[in-house]
């Protein structure tokens, strides 16, 4: 089962199933909150509880979070537990384990929770300042032996249990039920060092990566995910059927861009064939990019997704790809809302829903209303 995070490049190229745990990693401002958030805010309504851990960060920040939380609707379903930079640093040690208890006792009666630690970077600095005044021994960087225990036994305690194990911990009250607590770490990198200490910690623990990078989030692609970098190692098992299908032509077409993008730097004629695959990839670079605070649906995302894919877009200017994506699901929403809600509730994209899917994008070229 899927944890939608409701952005598009996630969930079609590294999806994050439950009980997972998806590091999120990149530089300061590259907006490593904002996708913790946006996953956070898409969890209403699906009876996912959420967590959101601050540590060792400005009380200011955390109050920013909690706002948009609450003028998202969010704070109805989510716990934010906060260790700010003014606290002590046993403290902001603490605060993910307290955090992760709060998430168990979710997991353990059979429901779905899903927790962010932002970030185990300042909650690894603040263990090595407990344990130097506590006079352990310095290792690596300064950080005590045991910083890869420090994260390994909080992050390992996300997990995804059967009915079985909830009848046991619950002494029979919750019968039939799976329950999941899956986990977005945050790791701040410095200057994109992926391989210093905590970070390949954090790497090696986790189920895959989400990377963020500075040179594309000024670039204007935000969410600035690199496609290439980024992986889950649950991957389309995760996904729900439409997204799986339509998400493989958008991460085939990414890569082969990436490719090519490098080549063609060098080569002035290209062939048509070469020429289709660059286009085609700086419209799915372009439909990549997603506003804050703004999650899609999965029908939505699949009717995006669908556009691409089968060529719609390939005649539509760069510019103007991100308002053809809203017009047409305005469009869709006020005249095949049958459609969209048959995805919805379904998951899935069959033959009957495919061939109207068909019909209607091409009725919304023919306005050209975009």
């Amino acid at each position: 089962q899927p944890v939608q995070t409701g952005l598009k490049s996630i969930d079609a190229m590294v999806p994050v199933g439950r009980g997972q745990r998806e590091l999120i990693i990149g530089d300061r401002q590259t907006g490593k909150t904002a996708v913790a958030i946006d996953a956070i805010i898409n969890q209403k309504g699906t009876g996912v509880k959420c967590i959101y851990v601050a540590i060792g960060q400005k009380a200011s920040s955390v109050a920013n979070v909690v706002r948009k939380l609450e003028e998202h609707g969010a704070m109805d379903h989510t716990i934010v537990v906060a260790a700010t930079a003014a606290d002590a640093a046993a403290m902001q040690y603490i605060a993910p384990y307290s955090g992760c208890t709060m998430g168990e006792f979710f997991r353990d009666i059979g429901e779905d929770a899903l927790i962010v630690y932002d970030d185990l970077t300042k909650q690894a600095w603040a263990y090595r300042q407990v344990s130097l005044l506590l006079r352990r021994p310095p290792g690596r960087e300064a950080y005590p032996g045991d910083v890869f225990y420090l994260h390994s036994r909080l992050l390992e305690r996300a997990a995804r249990v059967n009915a079985d194990y909830v009848e046991k911990i619950t002494n029979g009250a919750v019968k039939g039920k799976t329950g999941s607590l899956t986990a977005l770490p945050i790791i701040e990198t410095q200057a994109g060092d992926v391989s210093a200490f905590v970070p390949t910690n954090v790497i090696s623990i986790t189920d895959g990566q989400i990377f963020l990078e500075t040179d594309l989030f000024n670039a204007g692609i935000r969410p600035a995910i690199n496609a290439g970098l980024s992986v889950s190692r649950v991957g389309g098992a995760a996904q729900t059927k439409v997204i799986k299908n339509l998400g493989g032509g958008t991460r085939l077409a990414l890569a082969q861009y990436r490719e090519l993008a490098a080549f063609a730097q060098f080569a002035s004629d290209l062939d048509d064939a070469t020429r289709k695959q660059l286009e085609r990839g700086r419209r799915v670079t372009e439909l990549m990019k997603q506003a804050q605070y703004s999650p899609m649906s999965v029908s939505q995302m699949a009717l995006t997704l669908f556009a691409v894919n089968k060529g719609y877009m390939d005649d539509v200017e760069i510019v103007k790809i991100l308002p053809f994506e809203s017009a047409l699901m305005a469009f869709m929403k006020s005249k095949y809302a049958s459609i969209m809600d048959a995805i919805e509730t379904t998951g899935k994209l069959d033959e009957a829903n495919e061939k109207a899917l068909t019909a209607a994008v091409e009725e919304f070229k023919k306005t050209g209303v975009y």
